[in-house]
């Protein structure tokens, strides 16, 4: 096992490679959408939110990928997710009889739309419910990393409304070695469920842009990140190398105002 502080990504952190499963259907996906001009092309992730709604033949569910060693779900250890306070839209501090620690960084507002794919992306779920967890800017997790174990901020839970929309506020997450800067979500059916930790609809990451994160990497705070990120990019990451056109937010803002993070999810 390697901490973020190494060369190396942790083993659980590299995405399709080491998982066969998911790798294989993909593989089948893009041996169907080159069968020929009358073959239905099937997309391989979800579509990022400016595009709107989709068409049905440009639509497909967001790419399953790995939860990574630092869920926080039960999966791997500790179960954030049974924890009251969980669901909650602001995920910069930590809660319960956590430390109380606040995250520092550039902030962020992070909304990811949950759409179904089964009607060609352009019916919300409303009522679904969407986890999602990141590293700080020193490219730590909470629950996991030395020094934040007794933290939980950067983890939180929002039930969608009726755009399928779950909106929460962050900071810019950091650059650790070996990985693009993202973000990582689960999807349930239910808040029921996401509280229960059970019945997983989806698990994937969204993706930052380049140009995003050179800005926020050249303020305060971000110095690991900036070396790290040099040696990246999304072509060579281990889990947004083999296709993550539909899994790259879309983000505007600066870093004096904050900056806004969407994409639209389909499962």
């Amino acid at each position: 096992m390697r901490r973020h502080g190494d060369d190396e990504v942790h083993e659980h952190d590299r995405g399709f490679s080491h998982d066969l499963p998911v790798l294989a259907r993909r593989r089948m996906i893009r041996l169907l959408a080159g069968a020929g001009a009358g073959s239905l092309l099937v997309p391989l992730a979800g579509c990022t939110a400016e595009d709107g709604a989709s068409s049905a033949a440009d639509c497909a569910a967001v790419p399953e990928e790995t939860a990574g060693p630092y869920p926080g779900d039960g999966s791997n250890g500790v179960n954030v997710l049974k924890e009251s306070g969980v669901v909650r839209a602001d995920i910069t501090r930590s809660f319960g009889d956590s430390a109380g620690g606040t995250a520092e960084g550039v902030p962020l507002t992070l909304t990811l739309t949950v759409v179904d794919a089964g009607s060609g992306c352009g019916t919300p779920r409303r009522g679904a419910a969407v986890y999602v967890w990141h590293c700080d800017r020193e490219g730590g997790y909470s629950l996991y990393t030395q020094g934040v174990t007794e933290e939980n901020y950067l983890r939180g839970v929002q039930e969608t409304d009726d755009r399928g929309r779950a909106t929460f506020i962050s900071v810019f997450p950091g650059c650790y070695p070996g990985r693009w800067p993202h973000v990582h979500f689960e999807v349930y059916g239910s808040l029921r469920d996401a509280i229960r930790a059970t019945a997983i609809t989806s698990t994937s990451q969204l993706a930052l842009p380049k140009d995003v994160c050179e800005t926020v990497y050249a303020t305060e705070g971000y110095e690991r990140s900036v070396d790290n990120l040099g040696r990246l990019s999304l072509e060579s990451d281990s889990v947004f190398g083999d296709g993550h056109d539909r899994q790259l937010a879309a983000v505007e803002g600066s870093v004096g105002a904050g900056y806004t993070a969407t994409l639209t999810v389909a499962v």
